[in-house]
């Protein structure tokens, strides 16, 4: 890790994808804990609160894609806000949906460019989130920041992308819900992708190991993104978008554990949990604990939970 300040940044954007709830998600990751812990771990800790997001237009008749306007907003407004924390330490963004990645991922992107060093992602979700507004069949921006940060085309009204992250630059670790056309794309363009079954006859940490020797040899910068689902339902049941299968307790702390140890990581996503759907905010008390993992907290360090 390159800094000792982690400075946590609230967006409650929920505009991503139709089902609501997200918006509550800065606030779950603070009441479980999540300053605490980095803390605990010996880092300075800047909570900047909530981005003021924009306002939502009034209801009215929609096209196919849902809340484009208010989604390319929110990019500008978070691709700023990275930009400028990067400069000052190591941000983590405290979403809201998955479509906080179209911003946050530009702004480190832009920031990363500006030191002369390449961006790599690594994107741990169950969906690659490989659409454009052109693409994808549901309407919801939540699945097109792959898109956006590397460059498609479709994006009329977004921010214009100054620094598009490669696809050989991009690796997605859990997939298990891909469309044809997001696999079709993956395979074009080269990115890298890991799904449920290679993790269940390879293991989390030699794909993983792989992927970080690659940025190391590179010195690159590495953006992490975790979406809940990345998680299996049964530990982490508080997002809309669960797909059985998910990556296990252990293997997630795992990930987390190794991707300390490579010290590369400089930023942060934890991205669509939502605490209406969590019970007893065990998804959300999951959610810091990871991130506490990925600071550098142990196994043994770990304090035993009980949800009975």
């Amino acid at each position: 890790m390159r800094a000792r300040t982690c400075i946590l940044i609230g967006a409650g954007i929920d505009c991503g994808k139709r089902r609501r709830g997200c918006s509550m998600g800065p606030d779950a990751l603070r009441v479980a804990g999540l300053a605490e812990t980095l803390t605990a771990l010996g880092w300075s800790v800047e909570d900047r609160g909530d981005l003021p997001g924009p306002k939502a237009p009034p209801p009215a008749p929609e096209g196919h894609v849902h809340a484009l306007t208010q989604t390319a907003e929110w990019t500008r407004l978070l691709s700023d806000a990275a930009l400028n924390a990067m400069a000052e330490g190591f941000p983590i963004f405290m979403g809201g949906d998955h479509a906080l990645s179209l911003g946050t991922v530009a702004g480190v992107a832009d920031y990363a460019a500006a030191t002369g060093r390449p961006l790599f992602v690594l994107w741990l979700d169950a969906h690659p989130d490989v659409h454009n507004p052109d693409t994808t069949a549901s309407g919801n921006l939540h699945g097109t920041p792959i898109g956006y940060v590397t460059g498609q085309p479709g994006f009329d009204g977004f921010p214009p992308l100054m620094n598009p992250v490669p696809p050989g630059n991009i690796c997605f670790i859990g997939l298990r819900s891909v469309d044809g056309p997001e696999r079709a794309a993956i395979q074009s363009a080269g990115m890298r992708a890991i799904d449920m079954r290679q993790i269940d006859e390879r293991g989390i940490a030699a794909p993983l190991a792989e992927f970080i020797a690659e940025v190391r040899a590179a010195n690159g910068m590495l953006h992490l993104s975790l979406d809940v689902d990345f998680l299996d339902p049964a530990i982490a049941p508080a997002v809309g978008t669960t797909v059985p299968g998910g990556a296990t307790f252990r293997e997630a702390h795992l990930a987390m554990e190794m991707l300390h140890d490579s010290g590369l990581v400089t930023s942060l996503d934890l991205v669509e949990l939502n605490p209406f759907l969590d019970d007893r905010g065990r998804t959300a008390s999951l959610m810091a604990d990871l991130t506490g993992s990925l600071f550098g907290r142990r196994v043994f360090d770990r304090p035993t939970r009980s949800y009975s």
